[in-house]
């Protein structure tokens, strides 16, 4: 088997994380519960193709397909895949998320025009909660829990207390940069907060290998950092890019997607200016920033 082929980890009987490599940008996570009668899927994927791949993976687990899906957040590698599961599953989100989905569209298509997503039609979650929600899959108990704005507007953590198994979406990406331009970086460390707080051994990244709860501790010591040179670079003047173009990664240079550096920067310095958790930034800005990271080539969506 390829490296670059998704693969399934069995973490609990009825628990299973679908695992798509490198994690890189477009290349998410996913995974289901199951009893053998019930299946609840936690996020799709980013293209038609790489979504009823998923789809086969379940039913070659022996699980029937989805009742139940529920998006982490709205971003298109986590939800473009939601039209091959509806109208049989009913899908669950945020509020927030609901509504961005609906508010982007399809945005991987605008990103990356390019990309063979194949025939995506835009499916939002039709319920949706506030703060916490709790579902069943068969008898395994599984709670969503909102912990304000993150990654995005819109997280969800999914948590399966019986297993001390946590899905954490993009508030964790294992061995890659994180992302927090839709979000906040003082929402993400309190998010990071609230994870710890679960308990959960067991931590499946939105990107990433399976992992355990030292990867809060990862997550958060790059926030600090980015927190430290966006206090430092404000201060002086400089915008997003000429600080991110001076700053030195460190050991953090070893992380996928270091031109997002750049990304969060932007997001540090809405947050300095006094501009509220979440709110929009000019993405042209944002990915044009980061293309010059990347010694000018545009970021590549590797789905």
């Amino acid at each position: 088997m390829p490296a670059t082929d998704p693969y399934i980890v069995q973490l609990a009987p009825e628990v299973h994380a679908y695992i798509q490599p490198d994690g890189g940008w477009c290349l998410n996570n996913a995974g289901f519960v199951s009893d053998g009668t019930s299946t609840l899927l936690v996020d799709t994927a980013a293209t038609e193709r790489r979504a009823h791949a998923l789809r086969e993976a379940i039913l070659a687990t022996g699980a029937p397909l989805p009742r139940t899906v529920v998006n982490t957040h709205h971003h298109g590698d986590h939800t473009y895949g939601n039209s091959v599961f509806v109208p049989e599953a009913t899908v669950i989100g945020h509020d927030a998320c609901r509504a961005e989905v609906l508010t982007a569209g399809l945005q991987l298509h605008l990103m990356w025009p390019q990309n063979d997503f194949g025939d995506i039609t835009v499916t939002a979650p039709t319920l949706t909660y506030s703060e916490r929600l709790t579902v069943h899959a068969g008898g395994t108990e599984v709670r969503l829990i909102h912990p304000g704005v993150g990654h995005t507007t819109g997280d969800s953590i999914v948590h399966l207390p019986e297993y001390g198994i946590v899905f954490t979406g993009d508030l964790v990406f294992q061995g890659g940069t994180p992302f927090v331009p839709m979000g906040s970086l003082s929402g993400s460390l309190r998010a990071l907060d609230l994870l710890r707080s679960l308990g959960a051994d067991t931590v499946v990244p939105g990107h990433g290998p399976v992992t355990d709860p030292s990867a809060y501790d990862a997550t958060a010591r790059y926030l600090r950092y980015v927190a430290e040179l966006a206090e430092a670079g404000h201060a002086k003047g400089r915008t997003p890019l000429e600080t991110a173009q001076e700053a030195d990664l460190g050991a953090f240079a070893e992380l996928r997607e270091s031109e997002r550096l750049v990304a969060n920067l932007h997001r540090a310095y809405a947050e300095l200016d006094g501009l509220p958790e979440g709110s929009p930034l000019d993405p042209v800005a944002v990915f044009t920033d980061m293309a010059a990271m990347n010694g000018g080539k545009p970021v590549a969506c590797h789905a």
